[in-house]
């Protein structure tokens, strides 16, 4: 499986954001899907999960409310949409699959397929 994220760049605080992850599977419907994000220094935290149907979804404390993750299993593709960013959520932002699709979880060890990053600049 290939994931491919696109979709950062620089932002003023305040701004949005839609991250697209696109995947090279046709069960792309069976795998729970994941965001994590890295900032220089600091090790890979979760971010948003979303199990294969789509109808549960869990977020980090730091984006609750602000974040919003879905899936369109029709295209294979996986979303982030961030709203109300900060400076502190610049980042390498990740997209994870996990083949264990009915269950979100949030640790790397869990994931089994990465994407590479795309970076997400926020401006002060």
């Amino acid at each position: 499986v290939q994931l491919q994220a696109s979709g950062g760049g620089l932002v003023q605080a305040g701004g949005s954001l839609r991250l697209s992850c696109a995947a090279s599977t046709r069960t792309f419907s069976t795998y729970a899907m994941g965001w994590f994000r890295q900032a220089p220094g600091k090790e890979r935290e979760f971010v948003a999960g979303i199990n294969w149907s789509g109808d549960s979804t869990y977020y980090a404390d730091s984006v609750q409310g602000r974040f919003t993750i879905s899936r369109d299993n029709a295209k294979n593709t996986v979303y982030l949409f961030m709203n109300s960013l900060k400076p502190e959520d610049t980042a390498f932002y990740y997209c994870a699959a996990r083949r264990a699709g009915g269950v979100i979880r949030t640790t790397t060890a869990s994931y089994d397929y990465w994407g590479q990053g795309t970076l997400v600049t926020v401006s002060s």
